[in-house]
């Protein structure tokens, strides 16, 4: 069975349809917004990894992401590739790019990734984020004689907003598919955004709508470009997250959590039952405002599977219309 066909299947199922792992906590960079790294701890072993990663696939998951900190930094990290293939997992890996070598991506490549994420926040670095295009721009040539599917992500916050649009004009110039989405809630649920920055934030999601209508590889579905305007704007959007049953984590010590920012119960991968997953099937307090989009795309998906696959059916419908008759590309702003 081909991937696409078994997910539609487990919007319908009782099994979980993805995990991320982190196959380290530690980071080569310091992004201010980020709280996802740890560099006093060690990498875990090779063993280690291989265990929580048959469990991954023991409870049903089709898919894993492996996720830090920095994942390149994990000295195994290839082998880890190869194990999760070896067990038909669907594999990508979210990278800021800096420890990419020609090398690695052969190695990637060979192992079989199946998708690559490069973290690019800005044109240029500044304190709060390092992740910068130009300086990343030449690993991007490594990945563009490779069969690796990759694509460009960006974080929207106040200090990122001004070269976004550089950004995904770079990306959609060179081919590449490129998005930025909002920066994560706070613990509270409000995003770390001011009243003046929410106009010229949502006028940004309005205009990667309007790039991907003409066609450019804007890497976001309608869903949730629409649920980004709903965080804006105060609508609500009705849904009931499925973090913890459809989509999970697996922290670098092998705890399970919910998500990224809902650590709990952090419990042991191993000792995790398909009825504890089935036990999250609720809504959680902490929804509102979240912005885990791996967990709010997938739970939109299985809450509403026709309607999700008509919404993004219909926008690749009019981008290959708009590339098909050739019409003259505004400029994005």
């Amino acid at each position: 069975m081909t991937f696409w066909p078994k997910m539609l299947k487990r919007a319908f199922d009782r099994e979980p349809i993805a995990c991320h792992l982190y196959v380290t906590d530690q980071c080569n960079l310091d992004c201010h917004y980020c709280t996802e790294y740890d560099n006093s701890v060690p990498h875990p072993s090779l063993e280690d990894l291989k265990r929580w990663i048959r469990k991954i696939k023991e409870l049903g998951c089709i898919r894993i992401g492996l996720q830090g900190g920095e994942p390149l930094l994990h000295p195994d990290i290839v082998e880890v590739v190869q194990y999760c293939k070896t067990l038909r997992l669907r594999t990508s890996l979210s990278t800021n790019g800096f420890k990419l070598t020609p090398k690695l991506v052969r190695s990637l490549e060979e192992a079989g990734l199946d998708s690559l994420q490069v973290s690019v926040d800005r044109m240029t670095p500044i304190p709060s984020t390092l992740k910068a295009l130009k300086t990343v721009i030449p690993k991007l040539e490594y990945l563009k004689h490779s069969k690796i599917p990759y694509h460009i992500s960006g974080v929207l916050f106040s200090e990122t907003l001004a070269e976004s649009r550089q950004v995904l004009e770079y990306g959609f110039s060179e081919g590449i598919s490129t998005h930025a989405r909002l920066v994560h809630a706070g613990p509270d649920g409000g995003l770390r955004v001011g009243a003046g920055e929410k106009a010229a934030l949502s006028s940004f999601i309005d205009s990667m709508a309007e790039a991907k209508r003409q066609g450019k590889q804007v890497h976001t579905t309608g869903p949730i470009l629409d649920y980004q305007k709903a965080l804006l704007n105060g609508g609500g959007v009705d849904w009931t997250c499925l973090a913890g049953y459809k989509y999970f984590f697996v922290s670098a010590k092998g705890e399970f959590w919910l998500c990224s920012m809902n650590r709990r119960p952090a419990l042991d991968i191993m000792s995790v039952t398909p009825d504890l997953l089935k036990s999250y099937f609720h809504k959680k307090a902490c929804q509102e405002g979240c912005g885990v989009y791996c967990i709010v795309e997938t739970s939109m998906f299985c809450n509403h599977p026709f309607r999700f696959v008509l919404h993004e059916a219909w926008d690749r419908l009019q981008q290959k219309a708009s590339r098909l008759w050739n019409r003259p590309s505004k400029s994005f702003s």
